[in-house]
């Protein structure tokens, strides 16, 4: 095919040359052990099955099954203006090989789940992209790929746990709003001095710091880290912590706990700071540079720019798996709308319908307009304190139950589970080794809603229903009302109360079991669940009051 001028490019290098060059003879080849036969993508040193180290390319058939896709009308990619197709194919040859791709050649309204794809190659500056079309001889759909849904957790380590040494003593937030266009450390300032106040400390005793994600190309997402902070306030801290390998806010909480629990610090300010919205405009406004290429690694060359991308398709298998519907996401979306209606600070606080839901523009299908959280500048800040020094300060401390942390599932968006959201299965079932309290013992839930679907994976992973049964659950929005079963992102979440990733969900179980949470406070919650991350990496984090 003729190249498409403009797509982003892979990197090549002496690891994956063969599989963006092989397009040059029209074979498509992919990694081989050659001591057990496996296919390995993406292309490593050692082979993850048998950890065998002779590898080399074979050719392959170019035949696949499509397992998902996702036709994009929102975002746009370099030489890809919406709308196009980004899906997901399984090798035939060894089906625990998927690619992400371009279904071309078609009608996207023709495409379903199980179809015969075939490969097909456009060249692209110096690389031959695998694109897949229909392949002209169809049978019968194929079954999708089986996902080992049962994950092996390792029992603890030790009967004595973390948990028991620390407690959640203060909280703040800054003012959170859309394109607020002040700098992103006075957002962390206001909030850091409104968490530091709220437990009776001073900036004196705060001897760590934790963030996430910290100093680095993260445009819009950080204030630069702990460098930042540090240089703004001249605190001097015994013991910190920052970066983006770990599940967002919730890592950098747990490793304050570690620290306080190992004696390295006594109050450990944890940070989260947002500019998206302003970031986005400066950009568009041409006041900061636009960032450098780079690499755009394996799924960007085929317009796969969001993690919406990968998300929508696991929202389709599920659709087609168990009979998730639209309205089953459209529950969430108007959920998170009613709580929010009762927060003065969340951005979007219009009454929301289900015929707004569904009549919304689409993003990248399933997905609409309200599936997605909201873009936002803003910041949230907790201490972690030793439990003995926190029943002494202002507010009653907010004691951690469990974690759930151990990942089960592989991390490449594309290579991971196929139907619910990766690296959901795994933290939770860890999360439930670690404590005697169970999902009925849960008075309130805070979980992550990047996207609707975000949250159903936490809510079925969680156990709060059955794997393939959130069609049941969600149905009219009553299990997860303020006086359901599930009272469920009281706060409004991520969908309209504002993008904090993560760090949010946890103020708000702190608001809720401190009883503080006012019009949409849950009557006697005492045990809260708080889930950060989508896709991966994730964790979970399982609180309760001091009584």
């Amino acid at each position: 095919m003729a190249g498409t001028p403009g797509r982003p490019q892979p990197q090549l290098t002496d690891q994956n040359a063969f599989f963006w060059t092989s397009g040059a003879d029209g074979r498509l080849r992919i990694q081989e052990c050659r001591s057990c036969t496996a296919l390995i993508h993406p292309p490593q040193p050692v082979c993850r099955y048998c950890h065998g180290h002779e590898l080399a390319p074979r050719a392959v058939s170019g035949h696949a099954t499509l397992i998902g896709f996702t036709v994009n009308h929102r975002f746009t990619a370099p030489g890809l203006p919406p709308r196009y197709v980004v899906a997901q194919v399984a090798l035939e040859e060894d089906p625990r090989v998927r690619l992400t791709t371009n279904a071309v050649e078609c009608d996207p309204d023709q495409l379903a789940l199980g179809m015969r794809m075939e490969v097909v190659f456009e060249q692209s500056g110096d690389v031959w992209l695998p694109l897949f079309r229909p392949a002209a001889e169809q049978g019968e759909p194929a079954p999708l790929p089986e996902d080992d849904t049962a994950p092996v957790v390792r029992p603890m380590a030790t009967t004595e746990k973390f948990e028991d040494k620390v407690a959640l003593t203060g909280i703040g937030s800054s003012r959170l709003g859309r394109r607020l266009m002040v700098p992103p450390i006075s957002l962390t300032l206001q909030a850091c001095e409104a968490a530091i106040a709220d437990a009776g400390l001073t900036l004196d005793d705060i001897d760590g710091l934790a963030t996430y994600p910290g100093p680095g190309p993260y445009g819009g997402f950080s204030e630069g880290g702990v460098t930042a902070l540090e240089s703004a306030l001249g605190i001097r801290p015994t013991w910190y912590n920052g970066g983006g390998e770990t599940f967002g806010p919730g890592g950098s909480l747990i490793a304050a706990m570690l620290a306080v629990a190992g004696g390295l610090a006594r109050h450990v300010l944890c940070f989260r700071t947002l500019w998206e919205a302003s970031h986005g405009e400066l950009l568009k406004q041409g006041r900061l540079p636009v960032p450098a290429g780079g690499d755009a690694g394996w799924l960007k060359p085929f317009g796969a720019s969001s993690a919406a991308h990968t998300l929508a398709q696991n929202a389709q298998r599920h659709m087609h798996r168990y009979g998730t519907t639209r309205e089953t996401l459209g529950w969430i979306a108007l959920n998170q709308r009613a709580n929010a209606a009762l927060n003065p600070t969340a951005i979007y606080r219009d009454p929301l319908t289900m015929d707004d839901y569904l009549e919304a523009r689409p993003i990248t299908t399933p997905f609409g307009l309200y599936d997605c959280d909201v873009p936002c500048d803003g910041a949230v800040a907790v201490i972690v304190s030793a439990v003995d020094a926190a029943r002494d300060l202002a507010k009653p401390p907010v004691l951690v139950e469990a974690v759930g942390t151990q990942i089960t599932e592989r991390m490449e968006w594309d290579q991971s589970t196929l139907t619910h959201e990766p690296h959901t299965l795994g933290q939770s079932a860890h999360l439930w080794t670690r404590t005697d309290l169970r999902p009925a013992d849960v008075d309130v839930a805070q979980l992550y809603d990047g996207f609707t679907f975000n949250c159903l994976s936490w809510i079925e992973a969680l156990g709060f229903c059955g794997i393939g049964e959130a069609k049941d659950f969600l149905d009219g929005g009553k299990n997860i009302a303020r006086d359901g079963v599930l009272p469920l992102n009281t706060h409004g979440g991520q969908l309209s109360h504002g993008r904090t990733h993560g760090m949010g969900l946890v103020h708000e179980a702190i608001v809720q079991l401190r009883g503080d949470g006012g019009e949409r406070q849950v009557p006697g919650a005492r045990v809260a669940v708080v889930s950060t991350g989508g896709l991966a990496p994730s964790g979970v984090l399982l609180l309760r009051t001091d009584t």
